[in-house]
């Protein structure tokens, strides 16, 4: 009981800490604010004693963060802007027009208590007149003859000389009457100079008056004649007399108007250039807007009602400018694949608009909105016209590398980029030339697709374009027709097949050199670093080097992984061409080993014929791969390296084979395990001197000794015992690869320091047998 008490007493106690904690931890974080709040704090100081323990690679590290956290929060902040900016618009106008409702509310109001005060002076008045003492002054001022006073003059004279200033045109003239009329009334209102009905009746010609000069200057504005100086008299004149966002309003109409009579001698035809009718066209619309712009900001200043109303009439006037352009323009273009023209449009219409942000406009987002659909439809065509145009020339390819056509020939707008490329002298057959020059001559038009964010867009839809062509080069291999019937993007278009080993091995040329050189380099167009603002900050192009865009480097990752999918497939035909027969038996089979201890003839050990076609082949594919990867061999290398990984991982991987081994009706015998283990040797022997031994090599064929020492270790036998030194293995594995080869013999354990797999232990096999028979 007494411990259930005390754990009920528990929580309360808890709650009360907890609150405490978190009161604390308020307290903490408004003392750790105060360092902020001080007049005093020193941004520099304070970040020097928080990064004083970071080294100098933290630090920049750090400071790439930060800027790339900047970035994103200004183009985060852009976003809401403009996600939120029609609203704020609507709102403030909304706003704008309930203020002059109540200015016009108030107005009324005064009106009506000027009125009701008059009325009641009047009515005081008559009651004294009937009095007696009044009906007697009123007889005695009746007899006398009262000249009216000056002001009571000017107040009969004012309407006729206001009349025939209207009728005149004077504005000005007339603005200063009616100010002096105001200042009249309000004088006789403080010091009761006029009767009450004659300051009625000059309130009320002021009022008409007035009213008559608004519409005569609204309809001056009105007028396509009234222009310039004229116009903006005529608004700054409306503004004056107090109606400002009419005043305002006209002015937008007046410009609008004016444009929209000039445009009418623009007449944009099927067989017009469409850059020069955006041209025309973006001169009329945008130096109207700019116009406009100078007007009301002269005229109105900066009242954000006024420049609200301006920016939604602007905005208002580029979609329509957008519309008109996608139509008479980008339309055709975008249809036909035609990007280097809409591109063109693009940036005209770009470099009229951009020119409005020095008056406060920045209109180039809506136009970049408006223009994407179009420039993204023009993309598309254009990558399908280079995939069916680069799958036509495929059809007809004889896969024999050339070099590059002459400048002339590739494009009249070959780049200094081009033409450095041009001077490596690279071989493509010709289709993959057809691609090259098409995807060079493509990226010089990308200029446009950075500022739309098409970046992205244009980087994928290349890599489908190139993925599509290297399914055609998988299909031109000769074993891949029973193997992939159909890949995406390749659809049923015929290609050529490439029969010889060199033309397959030139479509592996093609396809490396694209991946890994000459798409790469071009789609660095699309690199902010090719900026100007870029190239200008000399502090910052040093760190950009090193950190290149991330997403360039993920797309040339694809790129390679899909130029390993032809590997693959050209490795797995290759190894299935040397493994089976036409008819489908195996070349190598468990009985090969097997029954040679039942054979009683004298035997010539040397290596079985698989393994000889697979040095021949190599060797064979390693001069002609000489030829085709100059500069380029550790590709080469790494291509042998991957088909002699795929015919021993098939050994390794066939259950059929270790089966027959292992647990078949007759056990390997001394002379199968002989004959095995210098096939093994032999594979290891002439892919270490022919640099493509790679550790993975090494590891399955140590683990394939491994279990055929272990299968043999089951017969009661000592592997050990059977197996001769490695050193007649090496002498055999020698003698082979010199005949085979016809060169001479290579010492013992040579090898070359250059090699890519030099790290690969050159320990002897010996480790494997005494592994093996452990």
């Amino acid at each position: 009981m007494a411990s259930a008490k005390s754990s009920r007493s528990r929580p309360p106690h808890s709650g009360a800490s907890a609150k405490a904690n978190v009161k604390d931890a308020g307290a903490k974080f408004e003392e750790n604010l105060n360092v902020f709040k001080s007049d005093n704090f020193d941004a520099d100081a304070f970040v020097h004693s928080k990064c004083h323990s970071l080294n100098e690679k933290e630090i920049r590290h750090l400071c790439s963060y930060l800027v790339d956290l900047k970035r994103a929060s200004a183009e985060e902040m852009r976003r809401s802007v403009y996600a939120n900016y029609k609203a704020f618009i609507r709102t403030s106008k909304e706003i704008s027009d309930l203020e002059g409702e109540l200015s016009s509310m108030r107005n009324l109001l005064s009106t009506q208590a000027t009125l009701v005060h008059n009325l009641a002076e009047g009515v005081h008045i008559d009651s004294l007149s009937d009095t007696p003492d009044g009906s007697a002054t009123t007889g005695t001022l009746n007899n006398e003859v009262q000249e009216p006073s000056d002001v009571e003059k000017w107040c009969t004279e004012f309407p006729d000389c206001l009349d025939v200033l209207l009728a005149e045109r004077r504005i000005d003239e007339a603005l200063a009457s009616l100010d002096e009329g105001e200042r009249v009334v309000s004088e006789a209102k403080e010091k009761k100079t006029l009767a009450p009905a004659m300051l009625l009746s000059l309130q009320t010609t002021i009022t008409e008056r007035r009213q008559r000069l608004a519409d005569q200057l609204a309809e001056a504005a009105c007028q396509p004649s009234t222009r310039g100086a004229e116009l903006r008299a005529a608004i700054s004149a409306l503004k004056k007399l107090g109606d400002g966002p009419r005043a305002h309003s006209l002015l937008l109409n007046a410009h609008y108007q004016r444009y929209q009579y000039n445009m009418q001698s623009l007449r944009p035809s099927s067989t017009s250039y469409g850059g020069a009718y955006t041209a025309a066209l973006s001169q009329l619309v945008f130096s109207a807007i700019a116009q406009a712009a100078s007007d009301s900001l002269a005229i109105f200043g900066k009242e954000t009602a006024y420049t609200s109303e301006l920016v939604m009439w602007a905005t208002k006037q580029t979609e329509a400018f957008a519309i008109l352009v996608k139509r008479h323009a980008l339309a055709s273009s975008a249809a036909a694949g035609g990007l280097r023209s809409a591109a063109e449009c693009v940036q005209i219409a770009l470099g009229h608009c951009s020119l409005l942000e020095g008056r406060g406009l920045a209109l180039c987002p809506v136009l970049l909105k408006l223009f994407r659909p179009s420039v993204e439809q023009a993309l598309d065509a254009n990558l399908k016209r280079i995939e069916e145009s680069t799958a036509a020339l495929a059809a007809a390819d004889d896969w024999e590398l050339s070099c590059p056509p002459s400048a002339g020939r590739l494009s009249g707008r070959t780049s200094a980029a081009a033409s450095g490329m041009m001077a490596y002298q690279h071989k493509l057959s010709s289709s993959a030339h057809r691609f090259n020059t098409m995807v060079q001559d493509f990226f010089e038009d990308v200029g446009p697709l950075l500022s739309m964010q098409l970046g992205s867009k244009t980087l994928d839809g290349l890599f489908q374009v190139f993925n599509s062509y290297v399914n055609m080069l998988i299909k031109a291999l000769p074993g891949s027709m029973e193997e992939d019937a159909s890949f995406e993007g390749s659809g049923n278009k015929i290609v050529r097949m490439a029969e010889t080993e060199a033309q397959q091995i030139a479509l592996l040329a093609n396809a490396s050199l694209l991946a890994d050189e000459l798409l790469p380099r071009a789609a660095m167009k699309l690199s902010p670093l090719n900026q100007a603002n870029y190239k200008d900050d000399s502090r910052r192009r040093p760190m950009d080097r090193q950190n290149r865009n991330p997403e360039q480097r993920e797309w040339k990752r694809r790129l390679l992984n899909s130029v390993d999918r032809l590997k693959d497939s050209f490795c797995r035909q290759h190894a299935l061409d040397l493994i089976f027969t036409e008819e489908g038996d195996s070349y190598l089979t468990a009985d090969m080993y097997i029954n040679m201890d039942g054979n009683t003839d004298e035997i010539e050990w040397f290596p079985s014929p698989i393994f000889q076609e697979l040095y021949a082949k190599l060797n064979r594919m390693a001069g002609i791969a000489a030829d085709m990867f100059v500069g380029r061999e550790r590709f080469a290398t790494l291509l042998l390296m991957r088909l002699t990984e795929t015919v021993i991982l098939w050994l390794s991987e066939d259950q059929t084979f270790w089966d027959d081994i292992e647990e078949g009706p007759r056990p390997l015998g001394p002379l199968g395990l002989q004959q095995f283990y210098l096939d093994m040797k032999f594979v290891m022997c002439f892919a270490s001197q022919g640099r493509y031994l790679s550790r993975n090599l090494h590891r399955v064929v140590y683990d394939i000794i491994s279990k055929a020492m272990a299968a043999f270790s089951t017969t009661g036998m000592d592997p050990d015992s059977v197996l001769p030194e490695d050193d007649w293995f090496n002498e055999i594995c020698q003698d082979a690869i010199e005949k085979l080869s016809g060169k001479p013999k290579i010492a013992n354990g040579e090898r070359d320091l250059n090699s890519p797999t030099a790290s690969v232990s050159a320990q002897s096999i010996s480790s494997v047998r005494s592994h093996g028979s452990s």
